[in-house]
């Protein structure tokens, strides 16, 4: 795939009557994309082989592996939240869409003017820096597109690649919490929180990575930050 390019003459504006979201983002080495029931094998695929990889960090996949009609509810689910601007799932796929690398998304959970990213990549495609690319894809969608005040990234403080992704792109470790987090175990594991605010984003190292967002009748969003390349 190409590096993403623009003009050195190209300028983006933030479009105030565009609420979003962006239900696909293309960055150096992903397409990043809502998900749809048709990928329920591909994902079925992706995770059905990391499962020693994704036990380790991920409490829902104890409960894997699960049948493709079980996939296919779940998507069902995520597309109809992301419809409705309820929750933003998405799939992180190979450029071409025909291989899925892992997940992330945009959670809500947060309440209002706040967005918290999650993120898993399949085993044979990890340290390739490729969660540290999409996590830095989705902070700019969740400032630019979004335009919340505050993004958190959650973690184990345990996971030290995890934890490093947050502090590579700019954000502050604000607390650990303990016991906070079931485990597969049942135990209850630490949580990391890593924020990053609106007034701090704009010299972050994620306003810089390369990206182009598309909304959902695929037309690319317009997005400007000064220090993207």
């Amino acid at each position: 795939m190409a590096p993403l390019q623009r003009s050195c003459c190209e300028v983006f504006t933030v479009d105030a009557t565009f609420k979003g979201p962006a239900y696909g983002v293309k960055t150096e080495r992903t397409m990043v994309r809502c998900w749809n029931p048709t990928d329920a094998a591909l994902l079925k695929e992706a995770v059905d082989s990391s499962l020693d990889h994704l036990r380790s960090w991920m409490p829902w996949a104890e409960h894997e592996p699960t049948e493709l009609e079980d996939k296919i509810e779940l998507l069902r689910q995520w597309r109809g939240k992301f419809d409705l601007d309820q929750d933003f799932t998405y799939g992180v796929f190979d450029p071409d869409e025909t291989r899925v690398l892992g997940g992330t998304g945009l959670h809500t959970r947060l309440g209002p003017e706040a967005l918290e990213i999650g993120y898993w990549i399949r085993a044979d495609s990890a340290n390739r820096r490729l969660a540290t690319e999409v996590a830095a894809a989705l902070t700019r969608v969740a400032f630019e597109v979004h335009q919340v005040d505050r993004v958190e990234i959650h973690c184990d403080p345990a996971n030290i690649r995890s934890a490093a992704i947050p502090k590579k792109l700019g954000f502050i470790h604000e607390a650990t919490l303990r016991r906070r987090v079931p485990s597969s175990s049942g135990e209850l594991r630490d949580e990391m929180v890593w924020t990053l605010f609106k007034r701090d984003y704009p010299e972050s190292p994620a306003a810089r990575c390369r990206i182009v967002a598309y909304d959902a009748a695929g037309a690319r969003i317009a997005l400007f930050h000064p220090n993207a390349d």
